[in-house]
């Protein structure tokens, strides 16, 4: 079943030693959700500049719409230099303020947008920090077209606080984040929560959310949808990089959840494709339907 997903975030280039990968976690979760089938609006900005070129010809090559990708004049295309630790656990350093901080809709874009109505609006955090960005988000999140809103909330340091993580969460329908960042919403929202089921249950039955999903790297993820709280084991992978995997996990957990599959075959796929991703290099590798399902053959 395609579905319209209309996303907006940034787009950036990772430097990773002397070579460049084309990122950014919303363009990841776009890309990924593409290549599971979607029709899919990707809402960004980038410099008028070589890598603003080479992000917009990869978009056509990936046969992703450039639409709504605008050219900022005075700033430059995105890039975070990323340090990868020996298990290969990325550090970043976000470069601000730069093109897709400026993402720009007139009303007609967001008429077309919304016409006809998507069936998910995807955000994350990184981006929201631009005033700029936020009021484009904002419109876009306002419009009361019933599509979804799926939340990944990826707290990078620095771009965030805890008025805004609060504002993004009360916008939510589903909302996805990992296990490191559960005490820090916890703080931000001024709570404490013994284990994961009690999290997921509270914020879902305070804040309305359908369905919440925590990820656990290799072992898995918990996850809540509806009053079905489960933990699904992930896969053992030889991991290469880790940037980019809980980007696919996200396009493959809102995959599940569109098509209405039980709660354990979403968790599982979406394991399975954010271990996909981490066996091989860069945000959004070269991978197949037939080997996501392979990785599930193996066993856990």
């Amino acid at each position: 079943m395609l579905m319209k997903v209309v996303s907006i975030g940034e787009v950036l280039w990772d430097v990773i030693g002397d070579n460049e990968h084309l990122g950014g976690a919303t363009f990841n979760f776009s890309a990924h959700a593409k290549k599971l089938g979607h029709e899919v609006y990707f809402v960004s900005a980038v410099g008028r500049d070589e890598r603003g070129d080479r992000v917009l010809d990869r978009m056509a090559q990936m046969g992703l719409s450039t639409r709504f990708v605008s050219r900022v004049e005075d700033h430059p295309t995105g890039i975070a230099s990323v340090t990868l630790d020996g298990t290969g656990q990325p550090s970043f350093v976000i470069h601000r303020p730069v093109a897709y901080d400026f993402p720009r809709l007139t009303p007609s874009d967001l008429e077309e947008l919304l016409s006809p109505v998507p069936d998910w609006i995807y955000y994350g955090t990184l981006q929201q920090i631009s005033a700029t960005a936020r009021e484009v988000t904002s419109r876009l999140l306002a419009a009361k077209c019933g599509a979804r809103h799926f939340y990944d909330i990826n707290l990078r340091p620095a771009c965030y606080n805890a008025e805004l993580v609060r504002d993004l969460m009360a916008k939510a329908t589903v909302v996805k984040l990992n296990e490191e960042e559960v005490p820090v919403v916890d703080q931000l929202c001024g709570q404490s929560h013994a284990d994961l089921e009690t999290f997921c249950r509270d914020y879902a039955a305070r804040l309305g959310w359908e369905a919440v999903c925590v990820t656990r790297g290799a072992a898995g993820c918990a996850f809540l949808v509806g009053a079905e709280f489960l933990e699904a084991p992930g896969y053992g992978v030889t991991v290469v990089d880790t940037v980019g995997a809980g980007d696919a996990f996200a396009a493959a957990f809102l995959h599940g959840l569109g098509k209405g599959w039980p709660a354990r075959q979403v968790a599982d796929f979406a394991n399975r494709v954010g271990a996909m991703v981490t066996s091989r290099p860069g945000a959004v590798p070269s991978w197949t339907m037939d080997a996501i399902k392979a990785l599930g053959n193996q066993g856990h």
